[in-house]
């Protein structure tokens, strides 16, 4: 949850007092890799085995550095990084070795370490590193330093603090401090990255879904059958193995029969909803070639299950056709439910021994292509989901797929409380479920507001899709922004005039950076909606406005924008009640906005949708509308 909300998370008191200090004292910077200096290479080496703990990069040294060093250093210095200075070292030497990587385009920050020694007081070594870092171009005092000096010398501490050097008592603190500031960097960065767009081909089913679940809820059931789990899997494109399901062992042999005809060997697997691990009573049976051994097999797992359950219900066993994949790896996939965060999507290494491996990962969901690979990142099998000797690598893009399919189906059907698939197989060709079971209960509620009951994280409101139709009787389509709406908005504002941009955003708006439009397409559907009017013959963007309302869900505020040569097509009358709906809908009493006085056509269109209007006392130029909600009538069309 925190990775999502892009914050560091430390874990200890004494931790997050060091973070505090890293990220006060220094900004985000580019890259991740680190450079040591230090003169003792005990100390040194200690570094990097800690900055390798934590995941760290170590930089290299670029010939140019190594040259530089040679003309400064003692012969036989380490001629690597972690950079040896010598024990003897004094503050000239210190100054011309900090100096040296600090123009090493190789690194992106310094970590200096100083041991004391008889030679040179920790005092001086301090002084050189604020003297060599004061006396560098301003363009290149951006790239972080961080200090360790050993033994407490309260001057050289003094010096570094006046600095504003972030200082740590020991080496290893100090690369954790790096990497806060790594990591930090990387939670805020992704919350503005473009998730990638899904498959053109990513259809789902979600009535034939939700019958299944509705019509298992209605006959009293906690679990659904394996044959209606097969159904769900197939209704959201997870490929799944087929079953068919057997009373006795003589049923069994007849289903069996057609598969062993086509010269396939089937599974024989025991059906209880009272037993979820069938393992747990012996009750799987693989790759049966002949009808006698799927006899000998189904009597023998129905036997053994009342034996080792005499307290389940046994209603038969499953036969279904083995799946061969031999160097498929199995992995594990589902949805899981926390009474906190509701719904959680999970990850892991699969197989009989999953909860001794313990190797899994949980996210929230709704999940893009790209939080569903960094989920898979997380964990240790996604190592072997590569290449590795005879072995070619899985499809790791299709793995990521089915995340973001179990993320969409909990979305869409809120009453199924949790998912495993077990074992999810998968390598070159794609991937399969070869066991699956899910539970069911009625939904419940997590948090005040509307929407999705029971994510901590909203999903897409795929149910404010619409299509509307424009005064000159053409066709749009409205939906919500998508994160992946980059591309769309920058052809849309490069078709709009710089006036209107000014009047939308108050000021002369000429360039669009990534960030910028990020934070106008990355949102949070608790509270915010930003919806787009895009023509469905050429794809482009006509409109957009959005709506982001106060943590008491009282009061929200609007913002609209009409591509220019749009005006008087009705876009921003049609936008204007979609959104009014929906302020209606969040419960929300009264939205509001700002206008430029200038902007006549805006505030006539507010007048005739019933909004108040008065001078912002705090802007002689600016006009505030409100508009009370609930209750109102909004014409359809323009009056």
């Amino acid at each position: 949850a925190f990775n999502r909300a892009g914050l560091l998370r430390v874990g200890a008191l004494d931790e997050l007092f060091t973070a505090a200090e890293t990220l006060g004292r220094l900004g985000t910077f580019p890259g991740r890799r680190l450079a040591i200096l230090s003169n003792g290479g005990g100390v040194g080496r200690l570094a990097v085995d800690q900055l390798l703990a934590l995941r760290g990069t170590l930089a290299e040294l670029s010939p140019a550095t190594v040259a530089q060093l040679d003309s400064v250093l003692p012969e036989g210095w380490s001629r690597s990084n972690p950079v040896d200075i010598v024990v003897d070292a004094d503050g000239e030497r210190y100054a011309a070795a900090i100096d040296a990587l600090m123009s090493d385009s190789e690194n992106d920050a310094v970590l200096v370490v100083n041991v004391p020694t008889a030679f040179t007081s920790s005092a001086d070594a301090a002084q050189a590193l604020t003297r060599t870092l004061g006396l560098r171009p301003r363009h290149h005092r951006d790239k972080p330093v961080f200090a360790v000096w050993l033994g407490n010398d309260d001057r050289a501490t003094a010096t570094l603090n006046a600095a504003r050097v972030p200082t740590y008592p020991t080496e290893a603190e100090a690369v954790r401090g790096f990497q806060h500031l790594v990591r930090y960097r990387d939670a805020q960065a992704a919350l503005m990255e473009t998730p990638p767009s899904l498959p053109e081909d990513f259809v789902v089913d979600t009535a034939a879904a939700r019958a299944l679940v509705e019509a298992a809820l209605a006959a009293g059931q906690q679990w659904l059958d394996p044959i209606a789990t097969h159904q769900l899997l197939t209704a959201y494109g997870i490929p799944s193995a087929p079953v068919m399901q057997a009373r006795d062992a003589h049923e069994a042999m007849d289903l069996a029969q057609p598969l062993l005809e086509q010269g396939a060997t089937v599974a024989v697997k025991v059906f209880s909803a009272d037993i979820p691990h069938k393992s747990d009573v012996d009750g799987v049976r693989l790759n049966l070639g002949t009808l006698q051994a799927v006899h000998a097999a189904a009597t023998s797992i129905i036997a053994r299950a009342h034996e080792k359950r005499p307290d389940a219900r046994i209603d038969g066993v499953l036969v279904q056709p083995t799946i061969v994949r031999p160097k498929a790896r199995e992995l594990i996939a589902g949805i899981a439910d926390d009474p906190t965060f509701g719904p959680v999507i999970v990850f892991g290494r699969g197989g009989t021994a999953v909860e001794v491996i313990d190797d899994k990962a949980l996210a929230l969901p709704p999940l893009d292509l790209r939080l569903s690979h960094e989920l898979i990142g997380r964990t240790r099998v996604s190592r072997i989901l590569k290449a590795y000797r005879d072995v070619p690598a899985a499809d790791e893009r299709a793995v990521a797929l089915i995340l973001v399919k179990l993320a969409q189906l909990a979305a869409d059907i809120p009453e199924i409380r949790s998912l495993d698939i077990n074992p999810l197989l998968a390598d070159r060709d794609g991937v399969i479920a070869l066991d699956a079971r899910v539970a069911i209960a009625p939904s419940r509620k997590l948090h005040k507001g509307r929407g999705h009951p029971r994510f901590a994280v909203f999903p897409y409101p795929k149910e404010w899709e619409r299509t509307i139709t424009l005064s000159d009787g053409a066709p749009a389509f409205v939906r919500p922004v998508r994160p992946e709406d980059d591309a769309l908005f920058r052809a849309f504002f490069a078709r709009v005039t710089d006036d209107d941009l000014r009047l939308r955003f108050f000021q002369s708006v000429k360039h669009f950076s990534h960030e910028f439009i990020a934070r106008l397409t990355q949102l949070d559907y608790a509270r915010s909606i930003a919806l787009v009017a895009i023509d469905p013959r050429s794809g482009d963007m006509l409109g957009a406005v959005r709506l982001h309302a106060d943590a008491d869900y009282d009061r929200g505020e609007y913002g609209i924008l009409i591509r220019s040569d749009l005006k008087g097509h009705g876009i921003g009358w049609r936008l204007m009640t979609i959104m009014i709906e929906y302020a209606q809908w969040l419960g929300l009493n009264i939205i509001e906005g700002q206008v430029l006085r200038e902007n006549s056509t805006m505030l006539a269109m507010c007048q005739s949708l019933g909004f108040k209007t008065r001078l912002d006392p705090d802007d002689s130029t600016v006009m505030v509308v409100t508009l009370p909600v609930q209750g109102v009538k909004v014409p359809e069309v323009p009056v």
